[in-house]
This record gives structure tokens, C-alpha cells and sequence, in this order.
């Protein structure tokens, strides 16, 4: 009797149990009740979102719950619950969670996608976001700015997520201190996948940015561990550091084109991560300094090619009694067991020093103040092939002291330090990318103080009782799996997709040319058969497509489309290969144009053994567009108003429109105006990009009409190179006109009544700041 009695029992409580948990969660349909639920929320309580897209939405998650019983707003599904349109989500409260949503095609109305405050007096603490997905959430325009994650309030978290394809202004994620409540904030930035993030042709594109240059000084705490940054390629900062106190551990930055950048602010913590580049891009770096007393420990870099601001590390001079928004002095900073294996001239100090631009640049601009107290110590080089300048002082290295490195440089001599020794060891393959010596170097670690500090290596071995220099203390050690994506990011979501094998289409009559554009799939063919194809309207290009003569035959497209329209309308997303055709205007129209607007993603082009002829612009680039690539390969250019046009971005804000712009073995005959026009305007040293490749071409009465007086211009560009061409009969006073304090270069060009190529060394550029 007594054993029934205690069953009867448990299932009552059980029963109450299970009652209690349904009256917890609510599932909710609509976006009002959505809004109703969070309305009467308690803490404990669970707010299941249903499966399915919810469009034009904004999600104000105001809430009080409790370290133990947070409100919960999740996907009744993880990544079933798609978020489109014009969309967001706030938090305001305490212990707020929000799991398992994705965010894809569509924008914020606001300034953030994500953002831990409702407005500036309902602040979000103690509030967490994870296993959620933001993907191409694009604002319309290319200018228009917002962040996709904006941190406010203190410890709040982004875990085990995955962020990929931002391409308007503004970092992807920043981390606002603005304000007593949102100082030593300690927020924690863990697990996560931060995809690609293509370059943006300009500033203000960071992955992760925390603080700002006014706020610089305040003291943060924010924790960024664990995460994997992939092609994370905005601009040359991957993540800016800019406020005291900040940690950055155990992250892998995988062939990212830029750097981790302590831009401001102090005391940072850089240790136990790895940077992974691919032996080939110099736009690949690793640590930039800037600014006081930060460690930068245990951490390794593998074939990282980038130099100057994008070098392995590093280290800048800084400007005496700089403002808030410039550039600090180095002082007592360590660099203490790091390991470098393969990358070129991995030490560089004084990088962006430039004494020789006092004539252009005001004093404030000027950087001359040279690292100081700083210690580089412990530390392991290994260079497949010798290195014959393994560190590069830009100016004195005389305030930094070099302690206990070794280098192994294949017996190549390099300028004589006291504290970089040469020694032969070998190396040994622990997982792909992953090199360590293969056994202890015989070099006793030097002690600094508070080197005791450092307590462990770059994958948790103890140093107490085995110490070695380098990042790593043991040769054997269990594989640290760095590439396993399945450790970032959400448990529900792969960011690879499989790669389809194109078709091809053929296509023998002019009006079925669009229906199979429209019809065909990213990276399919579309062929053409020989003939003339008379094209009335623009030709609307919004995926990835070949387009092409069948068998290189003759193909000729006659576009008799209105004034001022493009025979190719190359729209966001439109990633043109056109070769072996002719194109033919009459001289009002354009053979190849952006959108004049809503260009919220990149395009591309490339044309290869094609005719074009008769066009009022063969390429009209418009302000806001991008590509992060356009070619033009053995190609002939014929008697058109203007060439290509990438000139609209005179905003001075450091922007540009194609990151790559190669013109080889082409033919230009007759072009009147704006043969080739690619500006850049802006000046900060920090921000480089825009590059220019005209080879082998051949320029034959050109610029008739160009009022500058200058064939080819490149205002602004960063890397130029005018090599191998002829220039006859250009009616100009200049070809060219480089900028030499720059990577701008030029050879073995003829030229032949057609003015010169002058190299300025310093080109007065309008400041950004």
C-alpha cells in the first residue's frame, strides 16, 4: 500500500512539473503575438517562434529574468525561423536569450541588425545571442552605414554564430562604450564563424571593432575566444582595438586579408592565436601595434607574406602629442613567445613612419615617434628560404630590445642582432598549416618581468617545468583541430555548399538571349552560335555567368538600346565572363554599367578576346558600386566617347570602385575621353588598397578630349604598374601621373608623340580625418 501511495506521489509531482514547464513556453505564430508574449514574459518563461519566414519584422525583447531563469526567445526549430525583409532585433533588460534565428535577405530599418539596447535608457545586461545566423543582410546602398551586431550594457554575449558577407560601411560588429553603463563592460565575443567579408573598396569595414577613437581611453574588458575569422577581407583591419583592456584568445584568422589592430586604447591581451595565410597574398597579415603596454604571447603565424601595415608584426611609430583619433606611441609593449614559420620579414618597427611627407602633410600627421620599452623576447623564426631581412626597421628600432629569439634562415646571413640568434633546427607537421620544431631549441627563455605570467603555452602545456621559447613548449601534443569548422558557429548551419558543375546552354536567335540568362544557374555557360544578335534592351546580369562564342566563332552583339543604357546592366550579385564576341553600339549607350543605385553587393567583370566599338562608355562604374575584380584581357577598344569610368567616388572618405582593375594585352584606337579613370580620394596611410595593372596594351590616338590632359589616371591608387606598353600619337600632356611615395611604378613603356609618364613622390591627397 505504502509503495503505491509514493508512486501516486511522484506522478503528482511529476505531473505539476510538466504543467508548470507548458505554461513556461509559448508558441507564437504572428508577430503579434510575438509582441504580446514578450509583453507578459516572466523570468523563466520560453517564447517559441514557429517555423517558417518572418518578414518585416522588429523584435523589441525587453525583459527581466535572472541568472538562473533567463527569458528565452528561440527558433522552434534552430535555423528554421528565417528573418527577411526589413528587419531587426533589440534587447533591453537582463538575462535575455535569443537562439536559432537566421537572418537573410533583407536589411535593418535602424542602425543595427542586432543591437543589446532598445534606446539609450533600456540597456541590455547580462543578455545572450547564439546559435543564430546573419548572412548578406545588406543595407541598399554601399554608403549607407550600419553595424549587424552593436554591443551597449555589460556582459552580453555572441556565441556560436556565423556572420558572413557584410559589403556596406560599418564593422561588422562593434562594441559601443558611450557612457558609465557601458564601460568595463566585459561582453564576450566566443565560438563564433565570421565567413567572408569581402573587401569593400574603403574604410570602415572591420570585422569586430571595439570603441571608438573618442571613447579610446575608457576601459572595456571585452573578451574576443574561440572564434574563426575566414576571408574576413573588409579592409585592412580585421579587428580594431580601441578602448583598455581587451582580450583576444585562442582565435584563428584564416587567409584573411588584414590584421588584428590595437588602433587605440591599451593594456590588450593578445594571446594563443593563429594566423593562417596561404604563402602567396601580401594583404594577409597578422598583429599591428599602436599604442601602451599590451602582450602579445603564445601566438603563430604561418606563410604571412603581407609587409608594412599587413607584416606578421607590425609595430608603428606614432605621432608626438597625438589626438585621440590618430596614432599613440608604442611604449611598453612585449612580444614574448610567439612562433613564426615562413613569413616574410616577420619584425617590422617604425612601419608608417613618414619623415619624407612633411612637405604635404600637416605636423599632426606626421609619425615620428619611435616604439620605446618594448620587449621582444622568446620568440622562433623558421624560414623554408633564408630571409635576408628578418626584421625591417622603418626607422630606429632603438627603444626595442630583443631578448632570447632564435631563427633558423637556411644559413642566410641578415643583419646582426644581439638578441636574434642563428640556429639550425628542424620542423615537424603536427596538422595542416601547424609547424613546431621537432625539438627543444637550446636557448635558455629570457625572464622579464612578470614573464612568469605567461604560464602556459599556445595549446595549455604548463610552461613551469618544461619552458621553451616559441609558442609552444612540448614537440608532441595532442592536434589542436584548428580548421574543424564544426567547433565555431552554429551547431545547425554549414557554410560550405557544394560546388555544381555548370551547364551550358546554346542559344542561336537574339530574343530567347535573356529568357536563358534569366533561366540559367550561378556559374553556368551560355553559348552563343555565329551570327549577329540584335539587342534592343539592356541585357540584365544578376548571378555568376559565362557568355560566350560557341567554338570561337564570330559573334556580334548590335545594341540599339536608349541613350545612356548598357548593353549589360551588371547588377548586385552580377559576376559577368564575356569572351570571344564583338560588341557594337551607336555611340549613345554603354557597352557595360552598374545600377545607379541599390547596389547593395558586389559585381564583377572579366572580357577576354572581345571587340568593342561605338559605345559612349564601354564601362560606367556609379558611386556606391563595386567590384572586387575587373578585367580586361586581349581585348580591342575602339572609337568610343570614353573607356572606363570608375570615378564617382568623391567623397574623399578613402573609397573606391573595383579593388582590382587589369587591363592586359589590350588595344585601345581612338577613345576621346577617360581611356582608363580609377580614383581613389582620401588620405590615411592605414587604409590602402585600390590596384592597377595596364600591361602589354597598345594606346593609339586617345585622350583627344580629355581636359586634365592625362591618359591614364589612377588619383589616389595605392598599387599602380604601367609596364610593357605602347603609347603613339595620344594627343596629352601626360600619360601618366604616379604617385612615388606610394607602390606606384612603371617600365619599359614606348612612347611615341604621346607625352610622358611623371612620377611625383608626394601627391597632396585631402585628409580623411
Amino acid at each position: 500500500m505504502r509503495r503505491k501511495v509514493t508512486l501516486l506521489y511522484f506522478l503528482f509531482v511529476l505531473s505539476a512539473c510538466t504543467d508548470k514547464t507548458n505554461q513556461n513556453t509559448k508558441m507564437v505564430n504572428t508577430p503579434e503575438e510575438l509582441e504580446t508574449a514578450i509583453k507578459k514574459a516572466q523570468a523563466g518563461d520560453n517564447i517559441v517562434m514557429a517555423n517558417g519566414i518572418w518578414k518585416d519584422l522588429q523584435i523589441k525583447f525587453i525583459g527581466e529574468g535572472t541568472e538562473d531563469n533567463p527569458i528565452v526567445i528561440k527558433a522552434e526549430t534552430p535555423g528554421k525561423v528565417i528573418i527577411e525583409g526589413v528587419s531587426d532585433l533589440k534587447l533591453g533588460g537582463k538575462y535575455l536569450v535569443v537562439k536559432g534565428l537566421h537572418f537573410r535577405n533583407g536589411y535593418s530599418p535602424s542602425d543595427a541588425v542586432l543591437e543589446f539596447r532598445i534606446d539609450e535608457k533600456t540597456i541590455g545586461n547580462h543578455c545572450t545571442v547564439t546559435n543564430c545566423v546573419i548572412e548578406d543582410f545588406n543595407k541598399m546602398q554601399r554608403d549607407d552605414t550600419d553595424l549587424w551586431v552593436q554591443f551597449w550594457g555589460r556582459h552580453n554575449t555572441l556565441s556560436n554564430s556565423y556572420i558572413a558577407g557584410k559589403t556596406n560601411r560599418g564593422p561588422t560588429i562593434r562594441v559601443d562604450l558611450e557612457g558609465n553603463e557601458s564601460i568595463n563592460n566585459h561582453h564576450q565575443i566566443i565560438k563564433n564563424h565570421f565567413g567572408p567579408r569581402p573587401p569593400k573598396g574603403g574604410a570602415s569595414a572591420e570585422t569586430i571593432q571595439i570603441g571608438n577613437s573618442y571613447t579610446s581611453m575608457s576601459p572595456s574588458y571585452t573578451k574576443v575566444a574561440n572564434n574563426l575569422f575566414e576571408a574576413c577581407n573588409g579592409e585592412v583591419e580585421i579587428i580594431s582595438s580601441k578602448a583598455n583592456f581587451n582580450e583576444f584568445r585562442n582565435n584563428v584568422f584564416y587567409k584573411s586579408e588584414g590584421s588584428l589592430v590595437t588602433r587605440h586604447g591599451n593594456y590588450c591581451t593578445i594571446d594563443g592565436n593563429y594566423f593562417i595565410g596561404d604563402g602567396k597574398n601580401e594583404n594577409i597579415g597578422g598583429i599591428r601595434i599602436i599604442n601602451t603596454g599590451h602582450w602579445v604571447t603564445n601566438n603563430y603565424f604561418y606563410n604571412i607574406k603581407g609587409k608594412n601595415f599587413r607584416s606578421a608584426l607590425a609595430v608603428m611609430n606614432g605621432i608626438p602629442k597625438s589626438p585621440l583619433n590618430r596614432y599613440n606611441q608604442v611604449t611598453d609593449v612585449v612580444v614574448a613567445y610567439n612562433t613564426y614559420i615562413n613569413c616574410d620579414s616577420p619584425f617590422q618597427f617604425g612601419v608608417g613612419q613618414n619623415l619624407n611627407q612633411q612637405d604635404v602633410l600637416p605636423p599632426s600627421e606626421i609619425r615620428s615617434a619611435r616604439p620605446i620599452r618594448t620587449i621582444i623576447a622568446n620568440n622562433v623564426i623558421y624560414n623554408e628560404k633564408g630571409d635576408a631581412s628578418p626584421i625591417v626597421e622603418h626607422d630606429k628600432a632603438d627603444g626595442v630590445s630583443f631578448k632570447s629569439n632564435a631563427i633558423n634562415n637556411q644559413g642566410l646571413d641578415f643583419k646582426a642582432n644581439d638578441g636574434l640568434e642563428a640556429i639550425n633546427f628542424d620542423i615537424k607537421e603536427i596538422e595542416e598549416y601547424i609547424y613546431i620544431p621537432s625539438s627543444k631549441l637550446d636557448i635558455e627563455p629570457y625572464q622579464g618581468f612578470e614573464f612568469e605570467n605567461i604560464s602556459t603555452d599556445l595549446v595549455g602545456n604548463p610552461r613551469a617545468h618544461n619552458n621553451s621559447i616559441g609558442a609552444f613548449t612540448y614537440t608532441d601534443f595532442k592536434d589542436p583541430n584548428i580548421m574543424d569548422r564544426s567547433q565555431y558557429g552554429p551547431s545547425w548551419y554549414m557554410a560550405e555548399t557544394a560546388v555544381q558543375e555548370p551547364k551550358t546552354e546554346i542559344v542561336e536567335k537574339a530574343e530567347n538571349l535573356q529568357t536563358k540568362i534569366d533561366e540559367a544557374e550561378n556559374g553556368d555557360i551560355i553559348s552563343l552560335e555565329a551570327g549577329n544578335y540584335d539587342i534592343p534592351h539592356s541585357l540584365i546580369i544578376n548571378k555568376k555567368l559565362t557568355i560566350q562564342s560557341s567554338d570561337k566563332s564570330k559573334v556580334i552583339l548590335n545594341y540599339s538600346g536608349v541613350e545612356n543604357s548598357p548593353l549589360f546592366q551588371l547588377q548586385p550579385k552580377g559576376f559577368l565572363n564575356l569572351k570571344n564576341i564583338d560588341l557594337k553600339g551607336s555611340n549613345s549607350q554603354f557597352a557595360f554599367a552598374s545600377l545607379k543605385k541599390n547596389m547593395y553587393t558586389h559585381f564583377g567583370l572579366t572580357v577576354s578576346n572581345c571587340d568593342i566599338s561605338n559605345f559612349k562608355y564601354v564601362l560606367k562604374v556609379y558611386k556606391e558600386s563595386f567590384a572586387e575584380r575587373i578585367t580586361f584581357v586581349n581585348t580591342s577598344i575602339s572609337n568610343c566617347e570614353n573607356g572606363l569610368e570608375l570615378s564617382e567616388e568623391t567623397n574623399d572618405k578613402g573609397d573606391y570602385n573595383t579593388e582590382y582593375l587589369t587591363i592586359d594585352h589590350c588595344r585601345f584606337h581612338n577613345v576621346k575621353s577617360n581611356v582608363i579613370d580609377y580614383y581613389r580620394g582620401g588620405y590615411d596611410e592605414s587604409t590602402i588598397g585600390g590596384n592597377l595593372l595596364v600591361t602589354n596594351s597598345t594606346f593609339t590616338n586617345c585622350g583627344s578630349e580629355k581636359r586634365n590632359g592625362i591618359l591614364i589616371n589612377s588619383h589616389g591608387i595605392v598599387n599602380v604598374d604601367i609596364s610593357k606598353n605602347t603609347f603613339n600619337n595620344n594627343p596629352v600632356k601626360l600619360v601618366a601621373l604616379l604617385w612615388g611615395a606610394k607602390n606606384n611604378t612603371h617600365g619599359n613603356n614606348e612612347f611615341n608623340n604621346s607625352g610622358e609618364i611623371r612620377v611625383e613622390e608626394n601627391l597632396e591627397m585631402k585628409l580623411m580625418y
